[in-house]
């Protein structure tokens, strides 16, 4: 597909839409006949052994709690509503407590929902849950899984992930970019300095900010001329459609083998990593025209991935696999917070205020003048902005369910075997508001966190298996510091510089809160504040 002009790959953009509900369910419902007889025909003709092995693990699969009304082909799928964070919450408390199995569709899954249970998959045996289950939307987003998040766990795996830690998101390289972080914070604060007193679409401000950190950290450049940062926006979300929405091959994966099937629920990853080809092999390209074959602390990702392109062998759907995924865990993981630690400042006044006086009392004391942009080294010692982020992120961690993982060999877990090839879901979410193991789990208390609160001793880098926003173990994040320090620079600026008031009928009602469930949790609808510049 050959696209040219920004403006043109975002008219195509929007003609990818997800199919909604009604045909979505139509569609799904004929893909499901088609899957039952796959199935029913798999079951018929499979060998000896393979029936052998399925009976095998149906009976060890039996033995773990399992909620009644399983229907036929698609199992539980009925159970799992919109949200299925808090489903899988509330189906764990009636009938599976730490652990419980699910059919979801043809997919025996363990939905882990304790913290020993979450300790168990994640630590114990981490090398037996280490992989992942084979998506087709996935294998052509991000050039045959072989990015850092999607990846199966095996020797390429090993070799991104080593790439990520100690080349692309070390500390020092994640430091190396705050003065772009800074200059892209000093745009946002002067956007809204201008808007001061109107109503301004903070959701949108807040992604564009994040989208442009990740481009520059990217490739080293800005991109709002010609619309190319709001394309890669587009393209974000366009990957966040397909990965997160429902995708019937994931439940029914016989689905797969057939050619016609896979053709139609691939054709728009196809069209979508298409548009991905054009602007990241532009963007390498021109790279390789100046490059220097060494790595260096302001390198660009591009730069040092064609460093390291021999050592590691790296393709260029390698390298443009690792850039795709890092675009889509840059941008939307620190938005969301950033736009939920808003949300609950405004819905919480006392904390807003506590938050604002640190900042405030901290940085003019140091500045002497309230106009400049708050840098990254005069944030360091503001505990209460940490924790604010801290229990943002416990509350509304961006992705609940983490990335589903994939057991490689039988294994023993709580008493019950789980056996190889089933896939486990731990529920992040269910963990962090959990009374057992929080004071007053669902209220805003930043102060949890702080030096003497309940959980000062907690952190979100995965030793607290009952608080996992970016999950621990092998499949941790790579990116906790790129993010934290994405949302706290410009968190630290939003309160400093500005108070907040909600328009007129958000006063009055208040600040809608309900969420649509992809690969990451959104609240639907935009966060619309009014910026008022504070009286000195």
């Amino acid at each position: 597909m050959e696209v040219t002009a920004p403006q043109t790959m975002l008219h195509v953009l929007h003609e990818l839409l997800p199919l909604q509900a009604p045909a979505a369910l139509v569609f799904s419902s004929v893909l499901v006949i088609i899957a039952a007889l796959l199935i029913v025909r798999r079951r018929r003709f499979g060998s000896s052994s393979d029936t052998a092995r399925r009976a095998r693990d149906e009976q060890l699969l039996s033995k773990l709690p399992c909620p009644p009304g399983r229907l036929p082909i698609i199992g539980h799928l009925h159970l799992v509503g919109s949200l299925p964070h808090i489903s899988l919450r509330d189906l764990a408390a009636k009938h599976g407590g730490g652990l419980m199995l699910l059919r979801l569709g043809a997919v025996p899954t363990l939905v882990v929902s304790s913290a020993s249970g979450a300790q168990a998959v994640l630590r114990t045996h981490d090398h037996v849950f280490a992989s992942r289950a084979y998506s087709p939307v996935t294998d052509i987003l991000f050039y045959g899984s072989t990015d850092v998040a999607f990846a199966p766990y095996g020797e390429h795996w090993r070799q991104v992930r080593k790439i990520a830690t100690t080349h692309l998101l070390t500390n020092r390289k994640v430091r190396s970019y705050r003065h772009a972080r800074e200059h892209e914070v000093s745009l946002v604060i002067a956007m809204l300095r201008d808007a001061a007193g109107a109503i301004v679409d903070l959701s949108d401000l807040l992604n564009s900010f994040t989208n442009d950190v990740v481009c520059h950290a990217v490739s080293g450049k800005f991109f709002r001329e010609g619309g190319r940062n709001r394309l890669f926006r587009e393209l974000v979300e366009a990957n966040s459609s397909l990965i997160g929405g429902f995708n019937l091959e994931d439940y029914f994966p016989a689905l797969v083998k057939m050619d016609m099937i896979k053709r139609m629920v691939c054709a728009k990853a196809r069209r979508v990593n298409a548009m991905w080809d054009q602007l990241l092999d532009k963007l390498i390209d021109d790279h390789a025209k100046n490059h220097k074959h060494t790595a260096e602390d302001t390198d660009d990702f591009i730069d040092v991935l064609l460093s390291v392109q021999h050592e590691y062998n790296l393709t260029r759907d390698h390298i443009k696999a690792q850039l795709a995924i890092m675009f889509e865990a840059g941008t939307d993981t620190s938005f969301i917070v950033l736009e939920y630690a808003m949300v609950r400042l405004m819905q919480n006044p006392r904390i807003m205020n506590k938050l604002q006086a640190e900042v405030r009392n901290n940085i003019v004391d140091k500045k002497g003048k309230t106009e400049d942009v708050v840098t990254e080294d005069e944030i360091k010692t503001l505990a209460y902005l940490k924790a604010v982020i801290k229990e943002t992120l416990r509350l509304h961690m961006p992705a609940p369910l983490l990335v589903p993982h994939l057991s490689m060999a039988d294994c023993d877990i709580e008493g019950y075997t789980i056996p190889a090839g089933t896939r486990a879901i731990v529920n992040s979410w269910a963990l962090a508001r959990d009374p057992s193991y929080w004071e007053d789990a669902e209220e805003f208390k930043p102060e949890r966190f702080m030096e003497g609160g309940s959980a000062a001793a907690v952190d979100f880098k995965g030793n607290d298996f009952f608080y996992l926003p970016f999950g621990t173990g092998r499949r941790i994040c790579p990116g906790i510091n790129f993010a934290i320090s994405t949302t706290e620079i410009m968190l630290a600026n939003l309160v400093h510089h500005f108070d907040w008031e909600l328009p007129l009928q958000l006063a009055e009602k208040g600040i809608d809160m309900t969420e649509s469930f992809g690969v990451t949790v959104h609240r639907t609808q935009k966060l619309l504040l009014v910026p008022v510049v504070p009286q000195v």
